[in-house]
């Protein structure tokens, strides 16, 4: 989803971070709310126990981050977060997917979707909030180890959806550094690594992230992750980095 002519509204400094909790598990729900309000710099201003509410509650409220669980009733979050996403008024909302497990197939089509990243509900308290303060800044949160490994198990899925890559149009405005790029972006490298790689500065090579964004209609790196495998750029086997990082900046 591209936000072209669309008025951003950023959150002003120093106010704090804006938290939607949707969980259809109600004492999941509460135990979040009362560790991210422990927090100074950030607060729960809604809950929703379905996608639906999700939605209704995220176009209310207007939070910075919806923490979203991929399965509820009513309407799953990957349905949820693809309204969300899909939103002009809501250009500025970043999702968390959140799941029982790293291996959870469903993940993939939340990224797809625009989730910006994803968590297990196991996730260590001082993670959950490192990990609304990331996304909410506009970053990616992957683990290109468990990602790497899990888009492999979609791919050998006998049963598995086809994917659904980008467009040739799209990929065809890409220029050979622009294909570079996406390439070690889907291997799991920062800026400063590609710039190291390609022997540009890191601010180039957030440059070029930028811009293949815009031309793959992106809406973060989350999804330049998935259109780089979807593409045939990254394959399961080449995706380099095996070891857990927190996020891709």
């Amino acid at each position: 989803m591209t936000t072209t002519g669309l008025t951003r509204h950023t959150r002003p400094e120093g106010a704090p971070i804006k938290v939607l909790l949707a969980d259809d598990q109600t004492l999941v729900r509460a135990a979040f709310a009362m560790l991210v309000d422990s927090a100074k710099d950030m607060t729960v201003v809604a809950e929703a126990g379905t996608g639906r509410e999700a939605v209704a509650q995220t176009r209310a409220t207007r939070p910075d981050l919806v923490i979203m669980d991929i399965r509820m009733p009513d309407l799953d979050g990957i349905e949820a977060t693809r309204r969300i996403a899909r939103d002009p008024d809501l250009a500025d909302v970043r999702v968390l997917a959140l799941t029982t497990y790293d291996t959870d197939e469903h993940i993939v089509e939340a990224l797809r979707a625009g989730a910006s990243g994803f968590l297990v509900k196991d996730t260590r308290p001082a993670e959950l909030l490192d990990a609304i303060r990331t996304v909410a800044a506009g970053e990616a949160l992957l683990s290109p180890g468990p990602t790497a490994r899990l888009i492999a198990r979609v791919l050998r899925l006998p049963a598995a959806p086809p994917l659904s890559a980008p467009p040739a149009t799209a990929l065809a405005t890409l220029s050979e550094r622009e294909r570079q790029v996406l390439t070690l972006v889907g291997r799991g490298l920062n800026n400063a690594e590609i710039g190291e790689a390609l022997s540009l500065s890191p601010l180039t090579a957030k440059t070029h992230v930028s811009r293949i964004m815009g031309k793959l209609a992106a809406r973060d790196r989350a999804q330049l992750v998935v259109a780089a495998y979807e593409s045939g750029l990254v394959t399961p086997a080449s995706a380099g980095p095996t070891e857990d990082q927190s996020s891709i900046s």
